[in-house]
């Protein structure tokens, strides 16, 4: 059996417009990813950080996560610093969990959002 330490995994996808369901819709997607690259279940959840950026206010994706089940996982909201520049429409998150030390991680990055870090979206050349 192998040991299980603390891990973090990090995420982000964007969304076409500041409406809640695209919030919701876009942050299920982006939580279901992570869930099943990273083969963790519920009971693997320590906690969620969501941010977004400046220009969405509509919801919080904090909504997704408890729609998909996850009442007992403390969860926050938080806003991006607003750099110039940078991607707009974003909804990021950083995921708390148990997992095998030997786990390889895997981040990820959806829709506009893999420009962020393309060598961790699988678009490094």
């Amino acid at each position: 059996m192998s040991d299980t330490v603390v891990r973090a995994v990090r995420g982000a996808t964007s969304v076409d417009g500041d409406v809640p369901e695209a919030i919701v819709a876009s942050t299920a997607e982006l939580l279901g990813e992570v869930l099943e690259r990273n083969a963790l279940r519920p009971d693997d959840l320590i906690s969620i950080i969501f941010t977004v950026t400046e220009d969405l206010s509509s919801e919080f994706p904090a909504v997704a996560a408890r729609e998909a089940g996850l009442t007992m996982i403390p969860l926050l909201c938080a806003r991006e610093i607003p750099v110039p520049g940078s991607l707009g429409r974003c909804i990021r998150l950083l995921l708390h969990c148990n997992a095998p030390r030997e786990r390889v991680i895997e981040h990820v990055y959806l829709r506009e959002a893999r420009r962020l870090r393309p060598d961790l979206a699988g678009d490094a050349q």
